[in-house]
């Protein structure tokens, strides 16, 4: 890989951190600030997004899925934000925004792979 490569990628996860930063802002003034719905919706996208990219633009996957992909999705807010909520008292939300997140990004994946191969 080229050291220009290199820099691409650099620069597209920064847009892909502003991107989720804007994301959870913009849904989080709908929604409040109780269940990081944001957060929840940025994983999901990117987990579809990345699933398309894989299948559709593997020529691309280093710049747009480790770079813009890799900068926009974000395990540790979820985990952070899972743990809030578990020490805030509200465990069943804590428990949703784990193992629904994994589940639903596992479906959201899933469902990119295969637009991704069609086309």
């Amino acid at each position: 890989m080229s050291p220009l490569l290199f820099i691409g990628a650099a620069l597209a996860g920064g847009v892909g951190a502003v991107l989720r930063y804007l994301v959870d802002l913009g849904v989080a003034r709908f929604t409040g600030r109780r269940f990081p719905w944001g957060i929840l919706l940025v994983n999901l996208s990117g987990s579809f997004a990345l699933g398309v990219v894989a299948t559709a633009l593997p020529d691309a996957a280093f710049l747009l899925g480790a770079g813009l992909l890799g900068g926009y999705t974000t395990f540790s807010t979820a985990m952070l934000d899972t743990v809030a909520l578990w020490r805030d008292g509200e465990r069943p939300a804590s428990a949703f925004n784990a193992v629904g997140m994994l589940l639903l990004g596992l479906l959201a994946a899933a469902l990119g792979l295969a637009l991704g191969s069609v086309l």
